[in-house]
């Protein structure tokens, strides 16, 4: 893929509140797409506070180009359930590694990153250096569902022969 700037580790880690779909409960699971790309995390079920930490890794094309989350609800015997999306902006997080910081102690925040009408975050986003590398942990608020938020983590890979972000 010759415009490939990078991978793009994505971790789900959990979702928190959950639409109920079911009776009582909802057999949720993740659906990530960015350009061209889908990816799902694997169905948890009967809960609305499922666990998935799941790893999930997107080819980067262009930074500008938001990453899509839609949550649905596994049903046996009718179309899975709507329980809301999000979206995630990388572009703060790429300003960060466009910074070329080295060296800096575990845990030193880079930048913060406030919720607005503009995102999805619920509360404030850090990008934080973690041996060596430079994480961003984020809490979505879901759109166009009654509740419910998404956990999840992004992180940056340089495979050999990507043109990067620098």
């Amino acid at each position: 893929m010759e415009n490939l700037l990078g991978l793009l580790r994505l971790r789900v880690r959990r979702g928190i509140n959950l639409a109920i779909r079911d009776t009582r409960s909802s057999d949720p699971y993740v659906v990530v797409t960015m350009s061209g790309q889908k990816l799902k995390t694997r169905v948890i079920n009967d809960t609305c506070n499922p666990e998935w930490n799941d790893e999930l890794t997107l080819c980067i094309t262009d930074i500008n180009v938001p990453i899509n989350l839609a949550v649905y609800d596994r049903d046996t015997f009718t179309a899975d359930d709507k329980m809301g999306e999000a979206e995630i902006d990388i572009r703060p997080y790429v300003e960060c590694l466009r910074m070329g910081l080295e060296n800096l102690p575990t845990g030193t925040v880079i930048t913060r990153v406030q919720p607005s009408r503009t995102n999805c975050l619920s509360d404030e986003s850090c990008c934080v250096w973690e041996n060596g590398r430079i994480l961003q942990d984020m809490f979505l608020r879901l759109r166009n569902v009654e509740c419910g938020e998404i956990e999840v983590q992004i992180e940056w890979i340089n495979p050999p022969g990507c043109k990067g972000v620098f």
